[in-house]
């Protein structure tokens, strides 16, 4: 029999849970196996903002309350747990709730699918369970895990946590006595595409608030990217190889995703830079640099966070993502999962921003509030130097 494009010839006949199925990409994935005929549960902790089809069902809850997630397992087949906290800008410094959410969350998750029934687990893992600023040029899933105590961010010690105990919980007995739990860890390059919410509509604002004024790093640095169409067909392969049909051949595995074109992290945003009418930046700053000025915004951050919303341009995490090469081989993940991404760009992402009114013009609320948080952090910082001679003395 021939596979079908995606390689899903039984979704018709399951169940998908999907946690944070309301954010971009677990919606992206959930319409994608609506259309294949499957029956799709999102649960998160809010409904969801996109155009949802009415036979989708919603369930709300919270990934660390065990009793939330556990009612919500009946009947299910497979669960993609794609749900964390703390990825990017002011979220990475809230080290409690990322714990709370990617580790205990994640356990309880697992905890579920055992208790219920469930017999396939996909999650969401991250190039950060082996990178940490060091330079990775085509790895592969051989590369051990970084360090606990060598993440520079506390999500991707988290996400790290979360992936080994997922990995560990394949093989565990079901409940029920129906068999037993298979699960494997998709490791994805960052998302874009049409209508992505958490890292695109920040990068327009920079460009948009006359901060996009610098690159940094060297020219010749290389990250990847993954396009969320090919990140739904790899999350739906995945899925297909944990079935006995495919041999469980995913089974404890981890799988690097991306669309297997590495590129400069600046240059990948040229198009969409220039697309809504900017000039690309010609100035080019040392890395180390960057990376000292990111530092110094998350003490500001941690100094006036409790009581002003400052929000850091950049965090240490965010310069090493960006600005140290670091890409990895596709070769596993097209052997074991069939995957093989297709091509994109960002041309219609720069018409998605364009349809909503983004594009060269003067926004003076922007610039006013741009000031007003300049403003605030210099005096803030005038007012810590002033106070130096007197703890010194």
């Amino acid at each position: 029999m021939h596979s079908s494009p995606s390689g899903m010839e039984n979704v018709r006949a399951d169940t998908f849970l999907i946690t944070g199925g309301c954010g971009y990409f677990g919606h992206r994935l959930a319409c994608s196996l609506h259309k294949k005929g499957a029956r799709i549960i999102l649960f998160d902790t809010v409904p969801p903002s996109q155009e949802t089809p009415e036979d989708i069902t919603f369930v709300q809850g919270d990934i660390r309350d065990y009793a939330h997630i556990g009612k919500t397992m009946k009947g299910v087949d497979c669960v993609f747990h794609i749900a964390s906290y703390g990825m990017s800008g002011r979220e990475q410094l809230n080290h409690h709730l990322i714990e709370a959410v990617n580790v205990q969350g994640t356990q309880n998750i697992l905890k579920a699918c055992v208790e219920h029934g469930v017999s396939r687990l996909i999650y969401t893992s991250t190039f950060n369970v082996v990178f940490g600023g060091q330079v990775i040029e085509n790895g592969d899933e051989r590369l051990p895990y970084l360090p606990l105590h060598l993440h520079p961010d506390h999500y991707s010690r988290t996400k790290s946590l979360a992936e080994m105990a997922v990995l560990k919980a394949n093989g565990t007995a079901l409940k029920d006595g129906s068999g037993m739990l298979t699960t494997c860890a998709l490791r994805p390059a960052g998302i874009y595409g049409p209508g992505e919410q958490r890292h695109l509509p920040r990068i327009v604002g920079y460009i948009e608030k006359g901060i996009f004024r610098f690159v940094y790093g060297k020219p010749t640095s290389l990250v990847e990217f993954v396009h969320v169409d090919n990140l739904v067909l790899a999350h739906e392969l995945a899925a297909q190889a944990l079935t006995s049909e495919k041999q469980h051949c995913s089974a404890g595995q981890a799988y690097f995703i991306s669309d297997g074109r590495p590129v400069n992290n600046f240059e990948f945003f040229r198009p969409l830079v220039e697309g809504l009418g900017y000039s690309f930046p010609k100035l080019r700053l040392p890395l180390s640099l960057v990376y000292f000025f990111a530092f110094l915004t998350e003490i500001i951050h941690h100094l006036i966070g409790p009581f002003y919303n400052f929000q850091p341009l950049l965090t240490r995490t965010e310069v090493y993502k960006t600005g140290v090469t670091h890409y990895f081989s596709m070769a596993k993940a097209k052997a074991d999962l069939g995957y093989e991404p297709l091509e994109h760009n960002l041309d219609e992402v720069v018409q998605w921003f364009r349809s909503r009114g983004h594009g060269k013009k003067l926004q003076s609320s922007i610039f006013r509030q741009l000031l007003l948080d300049i403003l605030f952090a210099a005096a803030f910082v005038a007012l810590v130097l002033s106070f130096l001679p007197v703890v010194g003395s």
